[in-house]
């Protein structure tokens, strides 16, 4: 067959065109599994080393995934586990090649879960749970496989504790303690009818328990410690050294220094301000960041941890904010384990995931390319684990 000149050009540039596509594709580099838990299940996307970027990544995964809430990943990267509001289970996966999801078993809560935490160790999975009343239960595990679980209720002098309702847990990394963040809903309830009566006192609470030999819980001395009206989640820095809790009703980071035995201080400093209804929060794998997530600014507030106080400093853009835009509702936001280099958050009204590539002197965030990536409905946790043979950041005490 002969091509006229034209048509010579023409094929030359597709081939050119789809050489150029091929080579493209063939120079991405997957760093880290992004997963996100929506109303259609547990979603799979992959980061792009150089850009940041997400793709679509393995199968959407449905079994076991009943209107989610919260979600949390071993220290191995083998095992997630997955709390769904909807029939109150807790369930578990193995995590393959590719990020490709396997059930593997689950238990059902004698509460509603809200927020999950597994030890550094890998043998405990943590369960704050409640809706009208607060439970924290211990899980042991085995190779992943979840244990029959031991609860206790949190309770507070002077307070009834049917009203006490939890919001977030975490454990130390040097697996000595585990932290719960409560609220009494008596005392704040935006939603109550006019005229109402509130105590005037601060109505939030960080619990917190020594965890002794065989994983037993014991409550901490003076614990809990006033966290502020309505403490909506947590995070303690990768040394141990100190706590951050959001305060969604008082738009502040509270933080606290950690003492023997587990004993909270308040930092001097603090409260720190935040944006409107700071939901979310996490600090970067090294321990130089925290980003918070602002529930009603649609934000990402960034700090620097000043490391011999704990103090966090607003960590500005080149525009001179410490606020970066996300799409619609942030509530929950996660650092990629694999580099330390990008930040991303699920949008619940926005129906997708924003991304930010973390500068990692200042701390300072800018949106990564084509952000925000389009999810399922009401997305409402995320949890990242990297690929292959990317070794994870970290500090050392």
């Amino acid at each position: 067959m002969k091509f006229s000149k034209p048509s010579q050009l023409f094929l030359v540039s597709s081939i050119g065109l789809l050489v150029a596509t091929l080579l493209t594709a063939c120079s991405i580099t997957t760093i880290d599994y992004v997963f996100v838990a929506t109303s259609a299940g547990i979603e799979t996307y992959a980061v792009d080393s150089q850009s940041g970027a997400l793709r679509t990544g393995a199968a959407t995964v449905t079994s076991g995934v009943n209107s989610p809430i919260a979600m949390a990943v071993t220290s191995d990267y083998a095992n997630l586990y997955i709390a769904n509001k909807g029939d109150s289970t807790i369930v578990h996966y193995s995590i393959g090649m590719f990020g490709v999801l396997t059930k593997k078993d689950s238990v059902t809560a004698s509460t509603t879960p809200v927020a999950l935490a597994v030890n550094a160790d890998d043998t405990f999975l943590y369960v704050a749970s409640g809706t009208t009343s607060a439970t924290l239960t211990a899980y042991p595990l085995s190779s992943g496989a979840i244990g029959a679980g031991t609860s206790q209720t949190l309770a507070v002098p002077g307070y009834t504790s049917d009203t006490i309702i939890p919001t977030g847990v975490t454990v130390l990394g040097n697996d000595s303690a585990v932290y719960v963040t409560a609220y009494d809903r008596s005392a704040y309830n935006p939603g109550a009818p006019s005229g109402t009566v509130f105590s005037t006192a601060n109505p939030g609470w960080v619990f917190g328990f020594a965890v002794g030999s065989g994983g037993s819980l014991a409550a901490a001395s003076e614990s809990p410690w006033q966290a502020g009206v309505k403490p909506f989640a947590l995070a303690a820095d990768p040394t141990y050294r100190f706590l951050y809790v959001t305060d969604y009703a008082s738009n502040q980071l509270i933080g606290y220094t950690i003492l023997d035995g587990s004993v909270l201080s308040f930092m001097t400093s603090g409260p720190f301000k935040t944006g409107n209804e700071p939901s979310a929060i996490v600090i970067d794998p090294r321990g130089k960041f925290i980003y918070v997530t602002n529930l009603l600014d649609s934000t990402v507030s960034a700090y620097a941890i000043t490391q011999a106080t704990g103090s966090p400093a607003a960590a500005m853009s080149t525009t001179g904010s410490q606020l970066n835009s996300t799409d619609t509702q942030p509530v929950a936001v996660a650092v990629d384990p694999a580099l330390g280099r990008f930040v991303y958050t699920a949008n619940y009204l926005g129906n997708s995931v924003s991304g930010f590539r973390l500068n990692a002197t200042s701390g300072a965030l800018t949106a990564t390319q084509a952000t925000p990536y389009p999810t399922g409905s009401e997305p409402t946790a995320l949890i990242i684990v990297p690929h292959g043979n990317h070794a994870s950041q970290s500090i050392t005490p």
